[in-house]
């Protein structure tokens, strides 16, 4: 009689990579059942050997319970401005909900949230009635996240800004993310983080995720606004803009050149035509000091 056929070693660690990664009961107990119908217990003992103390289907528990919990802190280190949302029931809903529909495809947890937000605007029942204002702050958070570690390429000079043209193509650093919302979530985050850390933050500070929420983020004023979320020596800053300046940047971001993204950004304007190119020297002057242009990749 002959034993079960061996398998390669790269089969082996995607067998035992998928019954680790299969998501928890609601026990926080691994599942009797695989989402394909498989028996866990038989699956892990074709896989793992038992020892003195621990069956097969126990030691598999151990690595599947701590794969899950180190993915739930990780996504609470990540949106604790949406957890002061939610609140910590309606948060763990949505966190796990999540994890399952968008479970992670990258060797790096900084990606957990990259599918967040998508997600929340195609299952707003989960955050409830705070389903706009919990996207909002999802939006400023994960804009966070990619300020922090986004790219820096060669910025734009003076020099480069005066050959520019109608016609140019200008692009923004990886860095800068742009985000519009209508409640005041920035300094709603910072305040909250405040009484979360005992700072001082100011409404222009830089933002930390070290604490976890014991407070909630109440009801807010509705007040539209266009935040620009960037990186200045290793810290990140949310700085909010006209609407001129936001739908520019917006546009340029969006590959448009010149010409299309200025008359995109006064194309509903208040400010009087003959003041525009000031307003304009003045906003390419600042966006150029702080190095947020950069050569678009056409």
């Amino acid at each position: 009689m002959t034993g079960p056929e061996p398998i390669t070693l790269s089969e082996l660690q995607k067998r035992v990579a998928a019954l680790v990664m299969q998501p928890l009961t609601r026990n926080e107990t691994s599942r009797p059942r695989t989402s394909s119908g498989g028996q866990t217990t038989r699956l892990a003992s074709e896989l793992i050997r038992p020892n003195d103390r621990l069956s097969s289907f126990e030691r598999l528990e151990i690595y599947n319970r701590q794969y899950w919990f180190r993915l739930f802190s990780s996504f609470e280190e990540d949106f604790p401005g949406l957890k002061a949302v939610l609140g910590q029931l309606r948060f763990q809903k949505l966190m796990r909900a999540y994890l399952e529909a968008c479970p992670s495809e990258s060797f790096s947890l900084r990606n957990l949230g990259s599918r967040l937000t998508s997600w929340m605007r195609e299952n707003p029942g989960f955050a409830g009635p705070d389903s706009e204002l919990a996207l909002e702050v999802a939006e400023l958070e994960w804009a966070h996240i990619e300020a922090f570690d986004g790219a820096a390429l060669p910025r734009l000079s003076s020099e480069d800004l005066s050959r520019v043209g109608p016609s140019s193509r200008l692009a923004l650093q990886p860095y800068v993310r742009l985000v519009q919302a209508n409640h005041p979530i920035d300094d709603a985050l910072i305040a909250w983080r405040n009484r979360q850390e005992g700072g001082g933050m100011s409404s222009n500070a830089s933002v930390s995720h070290s604490k976890q929420a014991s407070q909630r983020i109440g009801k807010l004023r509705e007040e539209r606004i266009f935040l620009i979320v960037h990186r200045f020596e290793d810290t990140v800053y949310y700085r909010r803009a006209d609407e001129e300046d936001f739908r520019l940047l917006h546009a340029l971001q969006a590959g448009a050149n010149l010409e299309e993204a200025i008359d995109s950004a006064f194309q509903h304007s208040a400010i009087p035509e003959e003041h525009r190119p000031v307003h304009l020297q003045s906003a390419f002057q600042y966006w150029t000091s702080m190095g947020w242009l950069t050569r678009s990749k056409e």
